[in-house]
């Protein structure tokens, strides 16, 4: 199959030593596509050019005509638009903007309403308006940076089925090995520069990158060898052979050169976490634990006993209240109902998914260093603060960088340099896992693994739960909190059977309606006995995005009727009438496209 989007010979340095070069990559319709490599390898910066908004500084962009390439960068900005419709309807393109009702399809399918203010919209919230105009667009390739950040499980699951099923090609870049495992068919690892690729999903990654090291190293070995007999030769013979061995000293230096030009790979984080006193058996007792804001409850009757050592993931919905059970449960906040009680030599430690605790002006050294000074207290031992940020992938002329100055994922890394240092029982982590590229996040399994303290973990990392949790719990309601036994696969085991809805929003870029006999992906036309899966989908989804229309069009014409609306606020009446009309002209359409597939289906079925 033909590429639609080819770079050769790519290189890229920003002005210093290249960030990658000589890559050659091809994206074609259909391809699941893994990108990984370690925070500050260039993953993002590559796929940015892909995407085309940073300019090669050699090699080749080389996009097919008429190809739609859509980028989901890590932090949306939609910051220009007021509502969230208007920004899924400003992605649609100028050739399907006879189909306006595609933009209440994805809002639909994605949970969000359209009216709702962007500015007011949460991360998750502003993910998923994101997640619309990516899919409204009826995409050829989707280019995806940390897509799982800030999205609830419920909603991680969705997507993968909504991208497994559709045609585009795909590209992604994820700290989330559960998502790219079951998405990838082929991996890129961008490792100092070079680009290497493999034939294989991520699920084969760890054996495959080993096996590229333990070659590289075997290489080197031979290199040094190499090196080490030329250097004694010359040393020993060369005074008595100068004249006619030039070249061989020569080849001597060629070989130092290409050591030196080696980029030696840069340290693994070391992380390590101290458990300091013991605290007693039981670290949290809850009894008939409640907490609700206005008539919305987020605990009801909560009944619980955690106990020293035990792990426990929390797992919910954006907006199920998990933050707020952590609250309650270490006693930040006060129930309306029921009790906490606290174990003795409780000492905890937070890890805040915000990052808000670090002080943006503030350096590296600041956050870390006994005030005046360049030492850290490690677990009551002094350490220089330069030597313990390499610990965590700094270098060490970092201590002088202020806060603001760091991207998310080196704001996550300094934040577990300063909670891991001092001593703690109770750990608790809110979200630990967004920014974190992969080593680092192996890492901070293995030390919280190794933890022998109390772990209160709210994740929607289903790998990183499975391998660190003892039970797992789940919000399955308004108030209600169930504990089950093990990680998150055991929960899926065990949880009641229950109605899940099925995913649409993978398909809302084949909403075509009969294709000619080689459609754009060059299928043969067949006599059809129904709808296609395409036009079910879309005969399905319809009847939804026609009520939320009808919703607004009647919410605007009530507005409208007030008489006073023109003289009190002329802009606010010109501006919902606006809308009605287009309200109005959508909801036709809608309606149009779906008498025409019920009439396509009743033929279908009736022949």
């Amino acid at each position: 199959m033909p590429p639609l989007i080819s770079l050769r010979g790519a290189r890229l340095g920003f002005g210093g030593p290249p960030l990658f070069s000589d890559v050659d990559l091809h994206v074609s319709a259909g391809d699941r596509i893994a990108l990984v490599g370690r925070n500050g390898s260039g993953k993002s910066t590559l796929l940015r050019v892909l995407a085309g908004q940073v300019a090669l500084d050699g090699g080749q962009r080389i996009v097919s005509p008429k190809a739609r390439v859509v980028y989901l960068p890590q932090e949306p900005d939609l910051s220009g638009f007021r509502l969230a419709r208007d920004a899924v309807l400003a992605a649609l393109p100028p050739e399907l903007a006879h189909e306006p009702w595609r933009v209440e399809v994805a809002l639909s399918d994605v949970g969000l309403p359209g009216d709702r203010a962007v500015h007011t919209l949460s991360g998750g919230e502003l993910r998923r308006a994101a997640l619309a105009r990516m899919w409204v667009c009826d995409p050829d390739v989707v280019l995806l940076d940390e897509p799982t950040n800030h999205l609830d499980v419920t909603t991680i699951e969705w997507l993968e089925e909504a991208l497994a099923g559709h045609r585009a090609g795909l590209v992604v870049v994820s700290h989330d090995r559960r998502f790219l495992q079951r998405l990838s068919k082929t991996t890129l690892w961008l490792e100092r520069g070079e680009l290497h690729r493999t034939e294989k999903g991520f699920a084969h990654f760890e054996e495959w990158s080993a096996k590229l090291l333990e070659e590289e190293a075997a290489a080197r070995h031979k290199l040094d060898r190499l090196i080490a007999e030329e250097t004694r030769w010359s040393r020993e013979g060369i005074s008595a052979r100068r004249t006619r061995n030039q070249g061989r000293l020569r080849r001597l230096h060629a070989l130092r050169a290409e050591r030196a030009e080696q980029r030696k790979r840069s340290g693994a984080a070391r992380l390590t976490a101290d458990t300091g006193e013991s605290s007693g058996k039981i670290v949290i007792e809850a009894t008939g634990l409640s907490k609700a804001f206005g008539d919305r409850p987020i605990v009801s009757q909560l009944d619980m006993t955690i106990m020293r050592g035990d792990r426990v993931g929390i797992v919910g919905a954006n907006g199920a209240g998990k933050t707020t059970l952590l609250r309650l449960l270490t006693g930040d906040l006060e129930p309306d109902g029921g009790s906490v009680r606290h174990g003795t030599r409780l000492t905890p430690v937070f890890f805040d998914q915000h990052r808000a605790t670090l002080d943006p002006d503030a350096t590296l050294r600041d956050v870390l260093c006994v005030a005046g000074t360049d030492t850290v207290m490690v677990h009551d031992q002094p350490r220089h603060v330069a030597g313990y940020l390499q610990d965590f992938l700094f270098q060490g002329g970092d201590a002088r960088r202020p806060v603001k100055s760091l991207s998310g994922g080196e704001r996550a890394r300094l934040l577990l340099a300063r909670e891991l240092k001092a001593p703690g029982n109770l750990l608790i982590l809110d979200e630990p896992t967004n920014d974190l590229d992969l080593e680092t996040l192996d890492l901070l399994e293995e030390v919280l693994g190794d933890y022998g303290g109390t772990l209160l973990i709210v994740s929607h990392d289903r790998d990183f739960l499975d391998r660190l949790v003892t039970s797992t719990l789940v919000h399955e309601g308004p108030g209600r909190w169930t504990e089950y036994a093990g990680g998150y696969s055991d929960y899926l085991a065990q949880r009641p059977t229950m109605e899940v809805r099925a995913p649409v929003m993978g398909e809302l870029g084949s909403m075509d309606t009969d294709p000619p006999d080689e459609g754009r992906s060059g299928r043969r036309k067949r006599a059809k006995t129904k709808l296609s899966y395409a036009e079910q989908r879309q005969y399905d989804s319809l009847p939804a995005a026609m009520e939320t229309l009808s919703g607004e069009i009647e919410r605007l014409e009530a507005a409208l009727a007030d008489p006073d609306l023109y003289q009190r606020d002329r802009r606010a009446f010109d501006r919902q009438t606006a809308r009605l009309d287009d309200a109005r002209s959508e909801l036709e359409v809608a309606e149009e496209r779906w008498l025409e597939l019920e009439m396509l289906r009743e033929e279908l079925e009736g022949g």
